[in-house]
């Protein structure tokens, strides 16, 4: 019962912060979305799956909604789920601006609200460091793909510099180089001590990444996979590259087996 209750306070925490985040992220979304990294992002997420015929996609922890629109846009029957309620307020009002036709749905990405085998495509950002059981979620999403369909995930070792000297050694130069390329250090405007509270409780603050995420997606049942460890250098421009040179963002795609007649 107390392993349930801390459980579910820390899921409160997380999306009490990121409903505080909503709208600060959102401008960083949609300035994405008329930048050239639209195009980026769209190459990626598309460029590793099979061309022809719409994709039901689903986009988990959707946030402001940046990769739902990107593939609605390019026409694929898409939907969103999140847990915080500012973050889907955001995602529904960036899709109205860009008449992008989404399902949105305000749930636990932990246990997902689909039957079984409904989607082709799992997308996700940033979303999995965030997560109190994220062995538990992997399962979740890999039940809701389809035989043959893909998950694509990306994420970074986000505040493991807590747990980890090397990495406390690159965070601190990543906040001197901003200083001395004068560019907007990005810790610098967030809640970074109530944000540092959470992540120490959070099990992936503390792993090094995506080895382990390979080991548990193999474990709960994909068959194939491919990582990218340095993502970022394509799709980050250069201040995200100065801010977070010493977490670089890494790619995963892993497959559902294929059940061939």
């Amino acid at each position: 019962m107390t392993n349930k209750i801390n459980n579910n306070q820390l899921l409160n925490d997380v999306t009490r912060y990121w409903n505080i985040r909503a709208e600060s992220y959102s401008e960083s979304n949609q300035q994405e979305l008329l930048s050239e990294k639209q195009q980026k992002w769209r190459h990626l997420l598309l460029g590793h799956i099979k061309e022809g015929g719409t994709l039901k996609v689903l986009d988990i922890g959707t946030g402001p909604g940046f990769f739902a629109i990107l593939l609605a846009l390019s026409g694929h029957d898409v939907t969103a789920i999140d847990a915080t309620e500012g973050m889907l307020l955001e995602a529904k009002q960036n899709a109205q601006t860009h008449q992008a036709n989404i399902q949105f749905i305000r749930g636990d990405v932990h246990q997902l609200p689909f039957a079984s085998e409904q989607f082709d495509l799992v997308v996700s950002r940033n979303v999995t460091w965030n997560l109190k059981a994220p062995q538990k979620a992997y399962s979740e999403w890999f039940r809701v793909l389809k035989p043959g369909g893909s998950l694509i995930n990306f994420d970074a070792n986000w505040y493991l510099h807590l747990f980890d000297e090397n990495y406390w050694q690159g965070f601190v130069a990543d906040r001197e180089r901003s200083i001395e390329k004068q560019v907007e250090d990005h810790y610098v405007n967030t809640d970074t001590k109530e944000m540092e509270r959470i992540a120490r409780q959070l099990p992936l603050s503390q792993i090094k990444r995506p080895q382990w995420d390979i080991n548990t997606l193999l474990e709960v049942g994909f068959s194939r996979y491919m990582i990218d460890t340095r993502i970022g250098d394509f799709v980050w421009n250069e201040e995200e590259k100065i801010n977070y040179g010493s977490t670089p963002m890494f790619m995963i795609h892993a497959q559902k087996q294929r059940i061939d007649n």
